[in-house]
């Protein structure tokens, strides 16, 4: 008798257990690869004439939630603090918990954030369009767009596309667009169910998730002109991503640095125009991480007036009237510090360059050269030359070194005390910098080609495999364009659409509606810009082709007689 009480009691502690067992998935049999089918929605696709207070999807097994406030894109904008996600076991619920606008189709596209509990497989192409009016909008704005400075694969990750309507007071760097998009893989894009309008239109990299641009850090564009929807055309969009800082360039602070007097600024200028009696003579500059500090040969009693023009890289300038003081101060100098320009190959041409932290005042020629084996090359006076003689920090040494010269490294050589500054202060320690000279046997003959789609000018640029540029001409008009005797190796070759010939690329201009220059590469018959360069070997028919501007191309859509 007791011992089946005991089993009795042991088949109850059983029963117990597996009552109080955790339901989960069964273990083993195949992987679940199957996304969630959509069986029903209330309200359903392409409704019309409603005003839902919740969205309720079903579908075929238990779904999951994947991070929905990020991931569910609802157009137009809605209040998305006011909207909750809901997941209960195979069913989807969205409590709008607002008011929607009159007569106005609206999309609710879930992306990847429905997924099975499973094997968490996203459901595809899960859409959900309808109308508080009596119909459903059908516009689009379908598009490309491409990051105009990509020298490898481009990343289309969290890149979007939003229109504003042109009488909202809201942009892309304050607020969330009306309408959403985003990119694909290939860097395209397509908006639908849109409202006929008037709009303005931009493309981003949201890096931070916040639904708009930050123009200090993420690339960006816009569309210059105004984008008007109507059912009579079609439009196709284009942007170029670049970053464009929008921060208006301005004096942060004037005062004294020893005897030398520092402008400081709160970005750094891209061109400075300088007006002070004896610049260049008396008074030099030098430019640092946003400051600018001049140095006197020797103190000045009285404020003289400093006129001060800079302009940023997006075209804001900032003119400024400051009297300047050179006191007398026991202040003791910095010490002279100096960067080289290592590292660089040549043919025939060497070209050095020595950046220094202060103006120089004395160079002692008999104690600068080039060592190559054991030649010693003096340097000589004419070699010289200061990128700007009202700085003098930057100095430019060049010479000819024919072939007969066999050594296929040369270097500069700067004994210590070398190089004197304006303060009397000498390099402490001796400068070395190794050049490899090129062989012509070993060279590439050239390579030539065209551009199309732009009539210049135009910057050329051969990229080496360290992404630094190895060879560049400025061309004045565009069209046909040649380089010769290159080093060997893979390249990409860049072009930068220059239009107000100033050398340098210019970012756009949000303020001002001037859009970015166009920069676009060579790409071969396989669509890869890697361009090898071979020894002894010419590539000649090269053909660039530009990439469009940011703009629409428009497609009037053309009547058909019925039959």
């Amino acid at each position: 008798m007791t011992r089946l009480y005991s089993l009795f009691l042991l088949f109850l502690a059983c029963l117990v257990c597996l009552s109080c067992a955790k339901q989960s998935s069964p273990m083993g049999g195949p992987t679940d690869e199957d996304p969630p089918k959509l069986i029903s929605s209330l309200p359903a696709d392409q409704s019309t004439a409603i005003q839902p207070e919740e969205i309720v999807l079903t579908f075929d097994e238990y779904v999951g939630l994947d991070n929905p406030g990020k991931g569910i894109v609802i157009t137009p904008k809605i209040n998305k603090d006011l909207v909750e996600f809901i997941a209960l076991k195979n069913t989807i619920t969205v409590l709008l918990k607002q008011e929607l606008e009159d007569s106005t189709t609206y999309v609710f596209d879930f992306q990847k954030s429905v997924v099975d509990i499973s094997e968490r497989n996203p459901a595809e192409k899960l859409k959900l369009v309808f109308s508080t009016g009596n119909q459903i909008d059908s516009l689009n704005l379908s598009g490309k767009l491409r990051f105009a400075f990509s020298e490898g694969q481009e990343d289309y990750k969290n890149v979007l596309v939003g229109i504003y309507p042109l009488d909202d007071s809201t942009d892309v760097f304050t607020a969330p667009p009306y309408y959403l998009g985003q990119v694909d893989t290939l860097g395209q894009f397509n908006l639908s169910n849109l409202k006929a309008g008037a709009y303005r239109a931009y493309a981003w990299k949201d890096t931070n998730g916040n639904l708009k641009a930050d123009f200090k850090s993420e690339d960006y564009d816009f569309l210059p002109d105004t984008l008007y929807l109507n059912p009579e055309k079609t439009d196709s969009a284009y942007f170029n991503l670049a970053k464009a800082d929008l921060t208006p360039i301005k004096i942060l602070r004037t005062g004294n640095f020893g005897k030398n007097f520092d402008v400081v600024l709160n970005r750094n200028p891209l061109d400075c125009k300088v007006e002070i009696n004896g610049l260049g003579k008396d008074i030099f500059y030098v430019q640092g991480d946003k400051r600018l500090r001049f140095y006197p040969k020797n103190p000045i009693q009285d404020s003289i007036p400093l006129r001060l023009s800079v302009q940023d890289s997006v075209g804001f300038s900032k003119d400024s009237l400051i009297w300047a003081k050179f006191p007398l101060s026991e202040r003791k100098p910095e010490k002279l510090n100096v960067q080289v320009n290592s590292g660089k190959s040549f043919y025939q041409h060497l070209k050095m360059e020595l950046t220094f932290n202060k103006p120089i005042g004395q160079i002692q020629l008999d104690s600068l050269g080039i060592k190559a084996d054991s030649l010693f090359i003096p340097i000589r006076k004419e070699m010289l030359s200061f990128a700007d003689s009202s700085r003098r920090d930057v100095l430019r040494i060049q010479t000819f070194l024919p072939d007969s010269l066999e050594s296929d490294l040369v270097t500069l050589f700067a004994a210590d005390s070398t190089f004197q500054d304006i303060e009397g202060e000498f390099n402490e320690k001796k400068v070395e910098a190794n050049y490899r000279k090129l062989l012509r046997k070993n060279l590439a003959d050239g390579i030539s080609g065209s551009i199309e789609g732009t009539t210049g000018p135009v910057v050329l640029q051969l990229i080496n495999g360290k992404k630094e540029i190895a060879y560049e001409q400025v061309l004045k008009e565009g069209g046909k364009f040649s380089f010769s005797l290159l080093d060997p190796g893979t390249y990409s070759l860049r072009v930068i659409e220059d239009r107000n010939g100033n050398g340098i690329w210019d970012p756009s201009n949000y303020t001002q509606r001037i859009a970015s220059e166009r920069v676009f590469y060579y790409e071969g018959e396989e669509q890869t810009r890697d361009l090898v360069i071979r020894g002894g070997w010419t590539l000649e028919d090269l053909i660039i082709q530009a990439n469009p501007a940011s703009g629409l191309q428009k497609f009037e859509k053309k009547s058909v007689d019925k039959p």
